[in-house]
C-alpha cells in the first residue's frame, strides 16, 4: 500500500480534522510503532504501521457522508445535555458522524453530516466562502432601502456583514425572502434582519454548497461519491 502522510491518516480515521491532527503531532501526542513523531511530513504504511494518539490506537474507518433535511426541534450536535433530539439521532448508521456546521434548533433544511474531518473543515472554513441559501419569512414586508442596506452591509458585533444576494419568489410578497450568504457566524441571518428591526418568523436552508435537499423534511440520504468529490475538488 502507498505511504500516507500521518496527518491525513489521522483525519481519515474520523477522529479529528487534518488541522487538529497537525496540532496533536506538534504537541508530541502522536506516536508510530512506539516512537513519538513530531514531523508533519512523516509518512506511514497503513497496512504495517501502528499509530497512537495519547496511547490509544488509531484505526481507519470508512468515510460516510449524509444529507439530512433537518426538521424543527432538533439540535445540530452529536449529543445534548438536556436530552433533546439531535440530528444524529435521525440517521441510522454505525459510523460516528457529526454535523458539518450547524442549524439552529427551529431552523430547517439542508444539513450535511460526516465522519470525515477534512471534508467538514473544507466546507466550514471561512476562507472558502461556501454559499448557503435560506428562505426567510419575516414579520413585515422587506423595504427596498433595507434590502440595499443588507446587500451593502450592516454591523453586527462591530463587524460588517452582508448578504450576497436577495431575491423574492413572489415580488408582491416581500415577507418571504431568499438570501444567499457566505458567512458562518452564529444566527447570522436572524441577526442581520434584527439589526434593521425585522423579526424572522421561520428559516429554512434551501441549499448548502450548491447541494439542495430534494427529499422530504425529516428524512435523509447517503451522498454519492460524485457529489462528495465535486465538493472536495471545488473547495480544495
Amino acid at each position: 500500500m502507498a505511504l500516507k502522510r500521518i496527518n491525513k491518516y489521522i483525519a481519515e480515521s474520523g477522529i479529528t480534522s487534518r488541522r487538529k491532527a497537525e496540532e496533536l503531532i506538534l504537541q508530541g501526542r502522536v506516536s508510530v510503532n512506539n516512537k513519538v513523531i513530531i514531523e508533519l511530513s512523516y509518512r506511514i504504511n497503513p497496512d504495517r504501521d501502528e499509530v497512537f494518539i495519547d496511547g490509544e490506537r488509531v484505526k481507519t474507518i470508512k468515510n460516510a457522508y449524509y444529507l439530512l433535511n433537518k426538521p424543527k426541534g432538533t439540535i445540530s450536535t452529536t449529543n445534548d445535555e438536556k436530552n433533546r433530539k439531535t440530528v444524529v439521532d435521525l440517521i441510522k448508521t454505525r459510523e460516528n458522524i457529526y454535523p458539518v456546521g450547524r442549524l439552529d434548533y427551529n431552523t430547517t433544511g439542508v444539513l450535511l453530516l460526516t465522519n470525515d474531518g477534512d471534508f467538514s473543515n473544507l466546507l466550514t472554513h471561512p476562507k472558502n466562502k461556501v454559499p448557503k441559501t435560506y428562505e426567510v419569512k419575516l414579520d413585515r414586508q422587506l423595504d427596498e432601502i433595507d434590502k440595499k442596506e443588507l446587500l451593502k452591509g450592516v454591523f453586527i458585533d462591530r463587524r460588517r456583514g452582508k448578504f450576497v444576494k436577495i431575491t423574492f419568489a413572489n415580488p408582491k410578497n416581500r415577507k418571504v425572502v431568499e438570501v444567499e450568504i457566505v458567512e458562518g457566524r452564529n444566527h447570522f441571518v436572524k441577526r442581520m434582519f434584527e439589526a434593521l428591526n425585522y423579526n424572522v418568523k421561520s428559516l429554512n436552508r434551501k441549499s448548502f454548497a450548491g447541494i439542495k435537499a430534494g427529499i422530504p423534511l425529516g428524512t435523509y440520504r447517503k451522498m454519492n461519491k460524485s457529489e462528495v468529490q465535486k465538493l472536495i475538488k471545488k473547495y480544495s
